[in-house]
């Protein structure tokens, strides 16, 4: 039997780092989408404030099969 999956762009932030912002993202996606199998970084970005970083932002890429 094959598989049909859908991608969708989502974005998420966290003042901790990169990897607590996907780590947020995926989990967020998971709640809403049934059958997440992959997240890609597509871009990451920060937020600066007064010399130093404040915001850390990640665009992702989330993979889900359709059922």
């Amino acid at each position: 039997m094959s598989e049909v999956a859908r991608v969708t762009e989502i974005s998420s932030r966290s003042p901790r780092g990169f990897d607590d912002a996907v780590r947020i993202g995926v989990e967020r996606a998971a709640q809403t989408l049934r059958g997440v199998t992959s997240a890609w970084v597509k871009e990451q970005q920060v937020k600066v404030q007064d010399g130093g970083i404040v915001e850390y932002q990640v665009n992702l890429l989330v993979t889900f099969v359709l059922e």
